[in-house]
């Protein structure tokens, strides 16, 4: 099975090409592409995207900081933007074929390799992150590179996850961690009083009070004050509603946003949703754009000719004398159709006038459907491959004495994946049945199918559970699994 992960890595250099241009090309390896390269000249910092298969992508990354700390030095550098290392946070998402967890063993594999390679120390950040208050990145670089290298040999809390407690020289320390896809945006104000920027920007965040999701600072960039902001989870905070509140808090000072920009890349998801935000098309959905509906037609997700075709590869995968996909693979699938199908009532509610009385309502309900209709189409492949990651354990077995420990780490994945998706079936369910008094009865039949089939994919991802719950050897996490099915069966 391929895999795609994209690395994100920020070099605190925006103004050098030279220096920049020698990073990227010792990242360029075989299996790995780049993306996207922004250089800041008033943050002094330059975000490079690069993607590739899980192998090659790692020593990308690794690589990366080693040139960073040839040609970067911290003792020297200025800018605007918070800074601790020279090659300062490396983040990898998951894009195809991988999970976040496969994202945090990278992470640490990359954190470990840099320490011996470069002896630079490294900092575990987000979802790799070994501490609690590790998670958010704000925590680890406080004090920036000047502060931690004097805090990291007398604080105990400031001890790296790999290496010494004591900084690199002109190198400082990396981060390294495992996120979801992250907008790094920025709103520009017409103003130059950095202040105002500094108090949108604590009115946006999250740790101050603010929208979930949403990490903010207020800097002066090229002569205006600018509000920065990381938006790390857009589909439950949409890039929309925060430009809509920097709006707002803008005009509480006598300012506006003069125009905004985005560093990096964006998911083409996030503007979809952007354009249905602004310009209120009734019953938008992101198969209306022309290109989607294209590259669906010629990926054979979707036929001319009819519907058939679009599920009808999956139905044979399923009635082939193999073993994957299965059971765990097809109630993912049926729960994603009854997450579909609520969404699709949803929509059409939304927009007659005798339910605009519960449009707050239908839209959180359509939000929430979209990310676990999502959810669950991963979770198709997702179970067929925990599947596999079992069969390789035990052909491991024989021949090596760790056989029965990747056996164990197997099983507990083939136990996990078909729990989280009877949790979203579960999910699914409640909200379409709270859809029944909220919209129109002319379609209370498409919500009838739609609770059957999500009660159809509990039963059998716990049918799924169950089965493996018996193979599980640490009595620990078996338990933990019960207590967790009996929750969702109360």
């Amino acid at each position: 099975m391929s895999t795609l992960v994209e690395c994100v890595p920020n070099f605190s250099e925006g103004r050098n090409k030279a220096v920049v241009d020698a990073i990227v090309d010792a990242m360029k390896i075989p299996g790995v592409s780049l993306l996207d390269r922004e250089m800041d000249s008033d943050h002094n910092r330059c975000v490079i995207t690069i993607v590739g298969d899980r192998e090659a992508i790692t020593e990308a990354a690794i690589r990366g900081v080693g040139k960073a700390s040839e040609l970067i030095d911290l003792t020297k550098h200025q800018g605007a933007h918070p800074r601790m290392g020279a090659a300062d946070v490396i983040p990898f998402i998951p894009i195809e074929g991988v999970t976040i967890e496969d994202c945090v063993a990278i992470a640490r594999t990359v954190g470990e390799e840099i320490w011996k390679r470069f002896q630079i120390p490294v900092y575990l950040y987000e979802s790799a992150a070994t501490h609690p208050d590790r998670q958010n990145l704000e925590n680890i670089r406080r004090g920036q590179f000047e502060g931690l290298r004097e805090d990291i040999k007398v604080n105990p809390a400031r001890k790296p996850d790999f290496g010494n407690a004591e900084l690199h020289p002109t190198a400082g320390a990396t981060v390294v961690g495992a996120r979801k896809a992250l907008i790094a945006y920025n709103v520009f104000l017409n103003t130059k009083d950095v202040e105002i920027a500094k108090k949108i920007a604590k009115a946006v965040r999250y740790s101050s009070g603010g929208l979930r999701y949403v990490k903010g600072a207020g800097f002066e960039v090229r002569g205006l004050a600018q509000v920065s902001m990381n938006l790390t989870d857009f589909e439950q905070t949409p890039i929309a509603r925060v430009f809509e509140f920097v709006t707002r808090e803008a005009e509480r000072y006598g300012v506006q946003p003069l125009s905004s920009e985005i560093v990096g890349l964006i998911p083409k998801k996030a503007l979809e949703q952007a354009a249905e935000w602004f310009l209120q098309v009734e019953n938008f959905d992101s198969s209306m754009i022309l290109e989607n509906r294209l590259a669906a037609v010629t990926s054979g997700k979707m036929a001319v000719g009819g519907l058939r075709a679009g599920v009808e590869p999956f139905i044979e995968q399923l009635a082939a004398p193999t073993a994957t996909p299965g059971g765990g693979s097809a109630a993912a699938a049926v729960a994603a159709m009854a997450a579909a199908l609520g969404s699709m009532v949803a929509a059409m509610s939304r927009t007659k006038k005798a339910y605009l009385q519960y449009e707050p309502q239908l839209s959180a309900a359509l939000a929430r459907l979209a990310q676990l209709r999502e959810e669950l189409k991963a979770g198709i492949d997702e179970d067929a491959e925990s599947y596999n990651q079992v069969m390789a354990a035990y052909k491991l077995a024989k021949t090596s004495s760790d056989g029965e420990a990747a056996i164990e780490t197997a099983m507990k994945g083939a136990t996990s994946v078909p729990m989280e998706t009877a949790q979203k079936a579960r999910e699914v369910a409640d909200i379409i049945e709270s859809l029944k008094t909220i919209t129109s009865t002319n379609m209370a039949s498409d919500l009838t199918v739609a609770s059957a089939m999500a009660s159809a994919a509990i039963v059998g991802a716990l049918a799924n559970v169950e089965i493996n719950l018996g193979l599980l050897k640490d009595a620990r996490f078996a338990e933990e699994i019960r207590s967790r099915v009996g929750r969702l069966q109360r």
